[in-house]
């Protein structure tokens, strides 16, 4: 029976994938963004709730990858069409952008699915990783509706830009299957010794969050690289 907990977990990581591509299209963007952050959650949950209970399997594997998929991968590549096709709305009319580029937003999902596939058969991968995280890349596309919507430092017309969108764009599809190493957010004790780059990761993360609302979100992803940059007898 607790082999089947993990697994009823990420179904719900895959649930919140469907309906936040469901608000997505019903241009409900904000909606979508707080569905995502649930399945990074549980995505997260299934997981600690796996290596708590012993109960890994090889249907557990696969399904966290298809629901990551859902979750992190088409998610984000919609979310970046409807923002470049507002942003194009919005645009001079003398800019002349051609009618297909907000589908160049799916070029995060594409990768996405490289990235997943590489990460399923890459053994450096098993504490740590090489590449962005799709739950990362997600979280910092839809951080971009929730700051519009909370526009504390008027970034809203930065966002909306179709060449700001376009390099974020090209930018993520990159780092999610760069050879870049990060460390990931996997205790395997509560002692400082071993963990340092993780609680101050999570201390900074919370701070920013304190400060700057939803603008920490692409802040933090900014000091998770930096951090992982940094040698660990250092920190």
């Amino acid at each position: 029976m607790k082999t089947h907990i993990p697994n009823f977990i990420t179904c719900l990581n895959l649930l919140c994938g469907c309906l936040a591509i469901y608000f997505i299209f019903q241009q409900d963007l904000i909606t979508a963004a707080y569905l995502v952050v649930a399945a990074a959650a549980l995505d997260f949950m299934d997981g600690m709730v796996a290596r708590v209970l012993h109960s890994y399997s090889e249907i557990g594997k696969q399904l966290d990858s298809l629901a990551d998929m859902v979750s992190f991968g088409v998610v984000p590549g919609a979310m970046m069409l409807q923002l470049l096709t507002r942003s194009i709305e919005t645009a001079s009319a003398s800019a002349n952008f051609p009618e297909w580029l907000p589908f160049a937003g799916f070029l995060i999902t594409i990768f996405s699915a490289l990235r997943l596939a590489k990460f399923n058969i890459d053994t450096r991968q098993t504490s740590s990783f090489i590449g962005v995280p799709t739950p990362a890349c997600t979280l910092f596309v839809i951080s971009l509706p929730l700051i519009m919507a909370h526009d504390d430092f008027g970034l809203t017309g930065v966002i909306l830009n179709p060449f700001v969108l376009l390099a974020i764009t090209v930018l993520f599809s990159y780092l999610l299957i760069a050879e870049l190493p990060l460390f990931a957010l996997k205790f395997k004790n509560m002692a400082w010794q071993g963990n340092q780059v993780r609680f101050i990761f999570m201390g900074l993360s919370v701070l920013f969050f304190a400060i700057f609302n939803f603008t920490a979100i692409p802040l933090n992803l900014a000091i998770y690289i930096l951090l992982s940059f940094l040698k660990p007898s250092s920190l």
